[in-house]
C-alpha cells in the first residue's frame, strides 16, 4: 500500500476505517478498538490549545442557528490556514461521511468549484460545545454549503434542529430550466413527479403567483406560527402523504442514510405531515415557462425545506429536532 497517499486511505475507508487510518500507517491493518471516538471527537481530541481557543464555540451560541448561502462561522479560521494536513485529511472524511458514495464526488466537486480557486474562499469548521455536552455539534460552512452533525457519533441522527444548506450554478449565474451541470436539480425534478400526484384542484392550491420566501438574513428559515402559503398537506390523502413522504426520502437520497431515516421518522411520528404546506410558484421564478417548477416550499411550524431555482440553486433545510 506504500503508492497511496494517507488522503487516499482515509477517504477509501470511510467513516468505519478511518479509526484506523489515523493510526501510525504501520498499524492500518489492525482491528479498531471496540469502543471508539468518533470522527468529529477525534479531531476535537487532536486540536492543540491554540485551535480549541480559536475554533471552539459555547453550545448555545447564536451561530448555531446562522445560515446563510456564503458565510463562515469562522472568518479567520479556515480549513487550509488553522488545521495541520492529517487534520485537513480528518475534515474531509467527516465531510465525506456526511454524503452517499453516490453523490460524493459531485458534491465535493461543488464545494470546490465554488471557492472559485481562492484560498480566501476556503470552507471553515468549528465546535459548538465540548465532548462533555450532549449538544456537541461539528460544523462545516462556505459558499453554497453548511453541513453540520451530532459530533458524539458517526451514526446521523438527522440535522440536529439547525439548518443546512447546499446550492450550486455551474457556469451561468442565471440557470437554464435545465439548470446543466447542477449536482441538486434531481430534487426539483423528483418533487415535479410529486406535483403530477396531486389533482388539478390541488395542484390549483399550490401553485402560486408570488414572491417566495425572501433571503435575507435569517428569513429563508424562519418557521411561520400560522398563514403558510400553498396546500395544505391535511387535505392529502394517505396515499398523497405517502408520497411526499417517498418524495421526500428520494430528495435526500445524496445525504447518508441514518440522518435521512432519522428525519423522517421525526416528521411522521411528530405528526408533523398534517401541519406542512406545500407550494410552488410561477412568472420569473418557472424557468422557461414550461411548468416544471423549479422554485417550491415544504413548511410548517417545525420544518422549512425551501428549494429556489432562479436565479440559480439555493437550498435551506431546516427541521425540529
Amino acid at each position: 500500500m506504500n503508492h497511496l497517499s494517507r488522503r487516499d486511505l482515509l477517504r477509501g475507508l470511510g467513516a468505519t476505517g478511518a479509526v484506523a487510518a489515523l493510526a501510525p500507517l504501520n498499524g492500518l491493518l489492525q482491528a479498531a478498538p471496540a469502543k471508539s471516538d468518533s470522527l468529529a471527537t477525534q479531531l476535537y481530541k487532536s486540536l492543540s490549545d491554540e485551535q480549541l481557543e480559536k475554533i471552539v464555540l459555547p453550545v448555545n451560541d447564536k451561530r448555531r442557528q446562522m445560515i446563510s448561502n456564503w458565510w463562515y462561522v469562522h472568518k479567520e479560521h479556515r480549513i487550509n490556514n488553522a488545521f495541520k494536513p492529517e487534520q485537513q485529511e480528518l475534515i474531509q472524511t467527516i465531510f465525506d461521511s456526511f454524503h452517499t458514495e453516490e453523490y460524493r464526488d459531485v458534491v465535493n466537486e461543488q464545494v470546490k468549484t465554488d471557492q472559485y480557486g481562492e484560498a480566501k474562499n476556503s470552507p471553515s469548521v468549528g465546535f459548538f460545545g465540548t465532548p462533555e455536552d450532549k449538544g456537541f455539534e461539528f460544523i462545516y460552512t462556505g459558499h453554497h454549503v453548511t453541513r453540520r452533525c451530532n459530533a458524539h457519533t458517526d451514526e446521523g441522527k438527522g440535522f440536529g434542529g439547525a439548518p443546512i444548506f447546499y446550492g450550486h450554478f455551474k457556469t451561468k449565474f442565471r440557470e437554464g430550466k435545465n439548470h446543466e451541470g447542477n449536482p441538486y436539480w434531481y430534487q426539483g425534478l423528483i418533487f415535479n413527479e410529486f406535483v403530477q400526484a396531486l389533482d388539478g384542484k390541488q395542484q390549483g392550491k399550490a401553485l402560486l403567483s408570488r414572491e417566495p420566501r425572501s433571503e435575507r438574513g435569517q428569513r429563508p428559515i424562519e418557521k411561520k406560527k400560522a398563514g403558510w402559503p400553498g396546500l395544505s398537506c391535511a387535505d392529502l390523502s394517505e396515499d398523497q402523504q405517502d408520497k411526499l413522504i417517498d418524495t421526500m426520502r428520494r430528495m435526500m437520497e445524496m445525504f447518508r442514510k441514518d440522518d435521512v431515516e432519522a428525519t423522517l421518522k421525526g416528521i411522521k411520528q411528530s405528526g408533523m405531515m398534517d401541519r406542512l404546506h406545500v407550494s410552488y410558484y410561477d412568472g420569473k421564478y418557472d424557468i422557461g415557462n414550461d411548468r416544471v417548477w423549479d422554485t417550491w416550499q415544504i413548511e410548517g411550524p417545525d420544518m422549512v425545506w425551501y428549494f429556489r431555482g432562479y436565479p440559480h440553486i439555493h437550498t435551506y433545510f431546516h427541521v425540529k429536532a
